[in-house]
């Protein structure tokens, strides 16, 4: 990609090939048409036992095109923006559509859900793209892990990133609109040993700005800290105890919810929440906001993969499943309107009851922090959840000793439903802002 100063260069450049693309597609005889092409330029350098292990620039991206002859589609790609690829492309794309069966749902969304201002959201921050920037920062980031105790035996990678890129999206009904953005991160893995035991954990930053990563003397200690934690893990018999999911592991516990209201697994018939909008699915003091115009924030987006126009929404209102999440496909086949989560959701705020987790810990009294979790057994059609866990046994609202070898188990319904309180410790490197979280009860499979 361009330099920095001409990253909105390359957004005009890319802006004119999409517009190629859907010209050439009218010009075939496409009934409407669809362009997308993200870029992306970066470094990501690692380091294993204090020496250098990988460097990698990568300056990668394609454009993508979706034909419509009437509810036929066709799609194909190119990386070469030339218009004579632009144009076999195209061609191709023609092809495919005319070979395959109609679809009555196919076709773009509604013209009027277009997005229409473009808000400038803050996303485009670059750093350093010099390799020894980076080396330095990821060694850095090692030698605080390993310096931090003898009982650190050995560093699994220091890794740093920081990639910049654009998105640019345009259709046949008049809309080409893009916007540039940046990631960074910087990260640390540390495996300890204690009488002839090894543990391994880990700690990672990423920002959309190089300069609000955290510090790599901070990583390095941070993920050695999070290991020898976990020295001295005993197993636990099997019980029914309280339980907490730590703040780090709470976006992917609410996480499930999004694949169970989202409109493919609802046309399929294949999710626990099927037919149940308007219904109580979590207890009436909880609500799920989602904002997906944030400046600076990791899932921040102006339009969604479709085009539509993103806007506030009310996800869970007191508890109350309030809103399905739609494509136009989905839309179409459910005969709801769509509500801009093609590509995903955006950011997600989820309330809480107190403000932290030792609070959380305390409320609790006698049960499981959850830290940790492997493996993925949910079955979204029937809510049925169960993961291997680790983390530490707490007693009277104090951890007591680390414990692993364990599965967490219940049904989501039950689950959602039983939630007791959540603390005001949101993991801000994830797209759901949520604490952690404190469940009435849960199985727990041990001994």
């Amino acid at each position: 990609m361009a330099a920095n100063d001409d990253i909105f260069d390359e957004l005009a450049r890319v802006k004119e090939s999409v517009a190629k693309a859907l010209d050439s597609a009218k010009k075939h005889g496409a009934t409407s048409a669809e362009v997308s092409m993200s870029k992306q330029t970066g470094l990501s350098v690692s380091t294993r036992s204090r020496e250098v292990e990988t460097i990698e620039f990568n300056h990668d991206g394609a454009l993508g095109i979706s034909v419509y002859c009437g509810h036929r589609k066709g799609s194909s790609s190119t990386s070469d923006l030339s218009e004579s690829a632009i144009e076999s492309a195209v061609s191709a794309a023609i092809s495919i559509a005319k070979h395959t069966s109609e679809d009555p749902y196919n076709g773009l969304a509604d013209a009027e859900l277009m997005a229409t201002d473009i808000p400038d959201l803050d996303l485009y921050h670059p750093g350093s793209l010099d390799p020894q920037y980076a080396i330095d920062l990821a060694l850095e980031t090692e030698a605080a892990a390993l310096d931090f105790s003898d009982k650190i035996t050995y560093c699994d990678g220091a890794s740093y990133s920081s990639h910049q890129g654009l998105r640019v999206y345009g259709n046949s009904h008049g809309l080409i609109a893009g916007y540039p953005s940046t990631r960074h991160s910087l990260s640390c893995v540390t495996i300890a040993e204690q009488d002839g035991e090894m543990e391994r954990d880990y700690e990672y930053s990423v920002s959309r700005y190089p300069d609000r990563i955290d510090a790599a003397s901070y990583i390095g200690e941070q993920a050695s800290k999070n290991t020898l934690a976990r020295l001295g893990a005993k197993k636990l018999d099997t019980m029914t105890v309280p339980v907490v999911i730590s703040s780090q592991l709470s976006a992917g516990f609410i996480g499930h919810l999004v694949s169970a209201i989202g409109g493919g697994s609802l046309y399929r018939k294949a999710s626990f929440l099927l037919d149940r909008k308007g219904e109580q699915i979590f207890p009436d003091w909880l609500s799920i906001e989602e904002k997906p115009h944030l400046k600076g924030y990791l899932a921040s987006t102006p339009f969604d993969h479709e085009g539509l126009a993103t806007k506030d929404l009310t996800v869970i209102d007191n508890g109350i499943l309030a809103s399905y999440l739609i494509t136009s496909y989905a839309g179409r086949k459910l005969n709801m309107a769509p509500t801009g989560h093609a590509g995903g959701t955006h950011t997600w705020f989820v309330n809480h009851t107190v403000e932290t987790q030792s609070e959380l810990l305390k409320q609790m009294g006698t049960g499981l922090l959850v830290t940790d979790l492997m493996g993925s057994s949910v079955n979204i059609i029937t809510g049925d959840y169960s993961r291997g866990a680790a983390g530490f046994w707490v007693e009277n609202g104090i951890i007591q000793y680390p414990v692993h070898e364990i599965t967490i188990a219940g049904n989501l319904n039950d689950l959602y439903r039983n939630i007791v309180a959540i603390s005001n410790d949101p993991d801000t490197r994830k797209s759901t802002l949520c604490g952690s979280i404190l469940l009435e009860e849960m199985k727990v499979a041990g001994n």
